[in-house]
């Protein structure tokens, strides 16, 4: 079931999710067509996708905001038709932080802790979690939008959930404050948590996510580990020389390697093929020292993530 190029199928431990044929309609327009989920406790799984592709629709029947008009499946161990029943065991941050201005940071988690019924024992846990021990009576107003973010991280894992939705966690966070909720979320699954997370910025799902899932136009392309998400290029050692000469007795050394060389306009590319690319590359660089050639780069260039997506969903096409 599920209009996917490559889906993997239930994995050996408890699902946290396992749902089937999510579909979501608006009259005749599908914005979640026929999509399979299938999330692994402990996991974090990156929703990837273009703006319109069906991310925050999907989070949003998980949560029970939007019912679902076909699907089925258990959200831990619940039907997903009786959100109720699993909810308690959620905790989400959806569409950016919302909290009380005038109020400190730990003020808003013990408003909201009230509000859901949570123990507000763990408060100061969930603090030093999300890093705001310190900063914790401070006024929310004063937070940096980094610091918002963490504080809404931070209200998703109150009442210790079992699984956690996260929609754009970094959105128009700075470089440092992108690093720091990385390391928070990847705490957050080594304490057995599962995690959903989408966001637009690829690069960071890399660092982050052990599977993913990819949409386009509400339908499934992929879903599975990250690593076996499909590729169009090869894996290349990029080598550059130190100057033109150095460039030319390159190239020479290359074409007696028996290696498949692309010359390009900033240096050679190597194919990596079967080999492992850190001991071929170390072999090339030796290679070129006994040949007196002085390279000024040797790099392992793999195609990123974002380029992987584009190739499934750049022409809007199911395939």
């Amino acid at each position: 079931m599920g209009n996917q190029q490559n889906t993997q199928g239930k994995n050996d431990g408890f699902e946290v999710v396992a749902v089937e044929g999510l579909t979501k309609k608006y009259g005749r327009r599908a914005v979640v067509d026929d999509v399979d989920l299938h999330l692994a406790a402990g996991s974090i799984t990156g929703l990837i996708g273009p703006n319109g592709a069906g991310k925050t629709t999907i989070m949003s029947m998980l949560l029970g905001l939007v019912r679902p008009s076909a699907g089925r499946g258990t959200v831990l161990g619940h039907d997903l038709s009786r959100p109720a029943a699993y909810l308690p065991q959620v905790g989400a941050l959806i569409e950016g932080p919302a909290f009380f201005g005038n109020l400190s940071g730990r003020g808003n988690l013990d408003y909201f802790a009230r509000l859901a019924g949570h123990d507000r024992s763990g408060i100061p846990d969930v603090l030093d979690l999300v890093g705001l021990q310190g900063r914790e009576g401070d006024s929310f107003s004063s937070y940096s939008l980094g610091m918002k973010q963490r504080l809404g991280i931070g209200a998703a894992l109150l009442g210790d959930p079992q699984l956690v939705i996260l929609d754009e966690p970094t959105n128009g966070v700075d470089p440092a404050g992108m690093r720091d909720i990385r390391a928070m979320v990847r705490r957050i699954a080594a304490d057995g948590r599962t995690v959903l997370i989408s966001s637009h910025l690829l690069a960071e799902l890399e660092h982050i996510c052990d599977r993913v899932i990819v949409l386009d136009q509400g339908g499934l392309r992929y879903s599975g580990p990250l690593t076996e998400l499909p590729t169009s290029r090869a894996e290349v050692i990029l080598l550059r020389g130190a100057g033109r000469a150095d460039d030319e007795a390159l190239h020479r050394m290359l074409s007696g390697e028996g290696l498949t060389v692309e010359r390009r306009a900033d240096g050679f590319a190597v194919e990596v093929g079967e080999v492992d690319p850190v001991k071929l590359a170390g072999r090339l660089n030796r290679r070129a020292a006994e040949h007196g050639v002085h390279l000024v780069e040797v790099h392992h260039q793999k195609q990123s993530l974002e380029d992987r997506v584009l190739d499934l969903v750049g022409t809007g096409s199911r395939s």
